[in-house]
Parts: C-alpha cells; structure tokens; sequence
C-alpha cells in the first residue's frame, strides 16, 4: 500500500481553508476515539452535533487530540465527513457493550482500520520508527480513531467510561489513580449532582 502524500494542489486546499471556529462541546482532550464520541452532547439547549456539516468537522480536525494525531493531511470535505460519520456509528455500537461487542460493529471497524497500516522501519540515524500508511486521505481522521479504540482496549478497556449523569452522552477515559471518575467533568454534570443531592437533603429535612 503506497503512503498518502498530499500533492501540492491538495495542500494548497488546506492552506486556503477558512480558520475553524471555537470548539463549543463541553469535553475535549480525551483520547481521539472518545473525542470522536463527543462530537455530540446535550446541554440546556438541547442536543448538539458538531459534525453537523463540514464546519463542524474543520473545528474538530484543528483541536486536541485531533491535529496532534491526524497532523495537517485531513481535509475537512463531505468524503471525509460521511467516512468519519460511519467510524463515529461504529464506536457508538461498541462504546455501548464493551464485555460482548457487537459482531457486525466488531466487522465494521475491521474494515475501516484495513484502509490503513503501521510499517516499522529504520530512521537514517538508525533508529527504529513507525510510517503511518492510509490508502485516501478522506480515511485519515476514521482510521486514526479506530486505531486509537484499539489502543484503549488494549491499555485499560475499564476506565473507557460513559459519564454518570443518565442525560449526558458524553465519555471519557478515566486516567486517575484509584479509577474512581463518574462524571464528563466536575464544573458540569458532577456539580450538578451535588446541586440535586443537596436539594434532596434539604427537602426530606
């Protein structure tokens, strides 16, 4: 499989790209494949998708995680969004019962990671290092997450977690010492539930 290599028209398409807008989710910095999951979220306003079109996508290609792992070939068009879009359904399925995947999502994401590969090779100084080798680069952003999921199956399949705030569709990936994380964040859901635990005390007294 030949290494995708923008052509100067194509980085003269990222350069002429208009700057993204702010990031407005609640959650971000979390691993790529969460991060993906967090395109969408719920808030007094109601629910939210940032991959609503490919604004949305040029906002999420700029932030973190993203660019540090997908790095500047990602362009944000329709190909890549319907792709990233089919990657993010795909988490969906397996984010949701993680003891026994979905065979058919389990499939699914097989196929997006086949549009991809990790060649070791060695550097001119001699060192051992890893080329990244995707097949189109609409792919770039979808294999990059599915590589990630398999990277937190691998590490600490438990701390993948879905935020405990049963209105909140948002994840995260529990990196403290004793793996006690239940919220998407404090300042959000988790001060809300100490807001409506204190109420409920002082109603009953």
């Amino acid at each position: 499989m030949e290494g995708v290599i923008a052509s100067s028209a194509r980085r003269k398409e990222i350069a002429v790209q208009p700057p993204p807008a702010s990031d407005p989710r609640p959650l971000t910095g979390e691993p790529l494949s969460l991060d993906l999951l967090n395109t969408r979220w719920i808030d007094a306003d109601g629910a939210h998708d940032l991959l609503d079109g490919t604004g949305g996508l040029a906002v999420w290609l700029a932030g973190s995680p993203v660019r540090e792992t997908v790095g500047a070939e990602a362009v944000a068009d329709r190909e890549t969004l319907d792709r990233l879009l089919r990657t993010r359904g795909i988490l969906d399925t397996l984010v949701a019962s993680p003891g026994e995947p979905d065979p058919t999502a389990v499939r699914a994401l097989n196929e997006v990671l086949a549009y991809g590969r990790i060649r070791r090779e060695l550097d001119p100084a001699g060192q051992p290092t890893s080329v990244v080798e995707i097949a189109s680069p609409a792919w770039i952003p979808s294999w990059h997450a599915a590589e990630d999921w398999l990277r937190l199956m691998g590490e600490r399949p438990d701390r993948v977690r879905a935020c405990a705030n049963g209105d909140c569709v948002l994840h995260f990936y529990d990196v403290s010492k004793n793996g006690a994380r239940r919220w998407c964040s404090m300042a959000g859901c988790g001060n809300r539930a100490k807001a409506q635990r204190h109420y409920a005390r002082h109603r009953t007294a």
